[in-house]
């Protein structure tokens, strides 16, 4: 469940950060708590009925094959992983003079209070449908899991994520924002690199990829996958005790290109600001 509670806690923490700035900006508008308020709460209702939907889309979608299925929700949280690994990583500092323009010009009278209002919303729910895809993605690479759990890890790290953007907007740490978003990008990059060889395997499974489906090596005896370590390791580096070759060519493929497309567009963002 380290991959659920990962997934939440990035996604939380950057919606509050971004409702941490436009607040920051908005210290002297009248009615700004109320504002913000409705703007989270119209957000979170919003993912709700995505996380609804979704399992509902789940459902109609059975008759296709379970392998269909799961090949279609990896390749969709994997595509929504590397656009985030990539693009939100390169425009976090864009994203972020965004949100205080946005406050100074509601606070200044250009923008009314509505303005506020749907960018948090829209933030919010943006933050939730990305959530929503990727621990849906998570669970089908591990082969389901039950609802508590997931709902308990979830909880983690929705909590962390809140905590960790409050404190660095209300100045109890100093804990530069870069740092926290460092870490997260290295874990998530690894996280994407195991969804994808969890794509190759179903697909695989699937018999849609007969190439290099032969494992390379068997390492169960020296770390049981079952293991309590060897879950850790899966669910942080996608740890397979017998890989494919498809399997770590899909893996290191997503790593190069999620490096490649950073270092490619990370120049041209600076260089545009």
């Amino acid at each position: 469940m380290f991959a659920t509670a990962l997934i939440v806690f990035r996604e939380s923490l950057e919606a509050a950060l971004f409702v941490g700035i436009v607040a920051a900006a908005t210290r002297g508008l009248s009615g700004r708590a109320r504002w913000l308020s409705a703007g989270v709460g119209v957000g979170v209702l919003g993912a709700i009925a995505l996380a609804l939907l979704a399992q509902r889309l789940s459902g109609w979608l059975d008759g296709l094959g379970q392998d269909v299925v799961n090949i279609g929700v990896l390749s969709i949280a994997l595509a929504m992983l590397l656009w985030h690994c990539v693009w939100v990583t390169t425009h976090s500092r864009e994203m972020a003079s965004g949100a205080k323009q946005l406050g100074r010009s509601v606070e200044d009278g250009h923008r009314t209070p509505w303005a506020l209002l749907v960018a948090i919303a829209l933030a919010v729910l943006r933050e939730g449908a990305e959530t929503v895809l990727f621990v849906g993605g998570s669970l089908v690479g591990s082969g389901g899991t039950s609802t508590g759990p997931a709902l308990a890890a979830g909880l983690l790290g929705l909590l962390a994520g809140a905590l960790v953007g409050v404190i660095i907007y209300a100045g109890l740490a100093r804990i530069p924002a870069r740092h926290v978003f460092s870490v997260t990008n290295l874990l998530i990059a690894l996280l994407a690199g195991s969804l994808a060889s969890q794509l190759a395997r179903a697909l695989a499974q699937a018999g849609f990829v007969n190439v290099g489906s032969t494992p390379l090596w068997d390492t169960s005896h020296l770390l049981a996958p079952d293991s309590a370590f060897g879950t850790f390791l899966r669910a942080l580096i996608g740890y397979d005790a017998q890989p494919s070759a498809a399997q770590l060519a899909f893996y290191l493929a997503t790593l190069l290109f999620i490096y490649a497309g950073t270092r490619w567009l990370a120049p041209r963002v600076a260089s545009a600001g």
